[in-house]
């Protein structure tokens, strides 16, 4: 039967689009450069602007004022004939046009300009107050004054670039300019400063991925000197440290296996019974399995040797070795060729481990048998495409607040999930394997009963 509304396709997470500025402490560093450069810019262009506009009025005004008073004595002191070629010579040469002033004439008001205000007083307190001023007369653009000759009156035009400073787009065109080469000198200072912590962040990056880095530069200002001197000096310990280990667990390894084997060898070699002859070989089995936990919860993954893994055969491989036990029972759902970088020894130990602990601690309620669902397949992540394992038992479970406790090495959670051997590191072994593979545990209770193991790796 088809339900009458199909559910909606799961939608793919959102990313937040500021992340790269709460990522990255680059363009933090960048941005904040920026708006700090772009604030004083703005606060020098104000102060010019402020400190430059009573000069500039006053130039202003003079240079109207002597434009007309010059123009007014050569219409005055020149002959009647010769009035038109000065007309013509002050607009050729020098853009001074004069109109008479009449009464039917158009006239805007004068020009919308900070400036105009103080130019207006100035003038007339030199040309009188009757002096008018203008943007436009009869459709003619320009800087227009009026002025008298007796009971005659005139209107004189400037072109506006004799009076106007710096345009609009002028400024923008040099604000643009000098913003450009702040951003320029903000990126650069950024990558200055930011560069020490990269190499810094790269090189803890390489060591998290089991790697060694290689040492950073002891050099610059004296707090990054001493940083990378700290960090190559605990770098140098950390794989003094790793020697140590691996020449402890190679002695562990030989001097106490070694004498469980004497113990093995003198025992069947020994005049017991039976029961206590199984009793002592059921001893040493647990004495032998307990070295081999420490052993392996102790060994160190290395990313060096992580290659290509096809996990689904492994783990169909898992699941016939698991089959070959007695009281275990698995079922498989696995998709094929699903491949992740890894170690597939480590891998395989960590299935085990998995399988170990259903088989100990999960056994079906009311049989004496272990059910184990494996099942494998491909899902989408933040990142790509992902692997997601579930390892599934059907027995008790385990109680939901002490979940967090099962993943801490040497716990053992008997009353909820039986009594059984070990030292309590399976499932702590799985733990470090799998975060050193980058990928994701999770543990919980298993719909109906049992645990339920899901790893989530990135594919290959």
């Amino acid at each position: 039967m088809v339900p009458a509304h199909p559910p909606r396709p799961a939608r793919p997470p959102r990313r937040n689009r500021l992340a790269w500025f709460r990522s990255g402490l680059f363009w933090r560093t960048f941005l904040l450069l920026g708006i700090l450069t772009a604030t004083s810019m703005a606060s020098w262009i104000g102060m010019i602007n402020y400190v430059h506009r009573g000069p500039q009025a006053q130039q202003t005004a003079a240079l109207v004022v002597s434009v007309v008073t010059i123009t007014k004595t050569a219409l005055i002191n020149s002959a009647p004939e010769l009035r038109d070629q000065l007309l013509f010579e002050l607009f050729s040469n020098e853009g001074i046009r004069i109109l008479s002033l009449e009464d039917y004439q158009v006239v805007d008001p004068p020009p919308d300009n900070p400036l105009m205000p103080d130019i207006e007083r100035i003038v007339k307190e030199r040309l009188g107050q009757d002096t008018r001023f203008s943007s436009r007369v009869d459709g003619s653009p320009g800087f227009w004054v009026s002025f008298n000759i007796d009971d005659d009156k005139y209107w004189l035009m400037l072109e506006r670039e004799r009076l106007e400073g710096l345009t609009g787009v002028q400024w923008l065109g040099w604000a643009g300019v000098v913003g450009v080469l702040s951003l320029l000198g903000a990126a650069f200072i950024s990558s200055l400063v930011n560069q020490p912590l990269a190499r810094l962040s790269g090189a803890s990056r390489a060591m998290a991925q089991g790697k060694r880095p290689a040492p950073l530069p002891e050099k610059g200002p004296k707090e990054v000197r001493e940083a990378n001197r700290s960090f190559n000096q605990m770098v140098d310990d950390l794989q003094r440290v790793e020697s140590d280990r691996a020449v402890i667990l190679a002695g562990i390894s030989h001097d106490l296996r070694t004498p469980l084997a004497r113990m093995q060898l003198e025992l069947e070699m020994a005049n017991l019974s039976q029961d206590a002859r199984e009793g002592l070989q059921s001893d040493i089995a647990q004495m032998d399995a307990i070295i081999g936990q420490f052993l392996d919860y102790a060994k160190p993954t290395e990313a060096a040797t992580f290659v290509p893994v096809d996990i689904s055969e492994l783990l169909q491989d898992v699941a016939r070795e698991a089959e070959r036990i007695a009281d275990v029972r698995v079922s498989t759902d696995i998709a094929p060729g699903v491949h992740v970088m890894g170690n597939a020894i480590d891998l395989r130990r960590v299935f085990n481990n998995v399988i170990e602990n259903a088989r100990r601690y999960g056994k079906t309620e009311g049989q004496d048998i272990t059910d184990i669902d494996i099942c494998c397949k491909t899902a989408p992540g933040a990142d790509g495409e992902r692997a997601v394992i579930d390892m599934q038992d059907h027995g008790a479970g385990v109680p939901p607040e002490m979940i967090e406790q099962l993943l801490k090495p040497f716990t053992r959670m008997d009353s909820a999930r039986g009594q059984a051997n070990g030292a309590g590191l399976g499932l702590a072994i799985v733990q470090r394997v799998v975060t050193r593979h980058h990928a994701e545990l999770n543990v919980s209770n298993r719909d109906g009963g049992g645990l339920r193991i899901q790893i989530v790796m990135p594919l290959a």
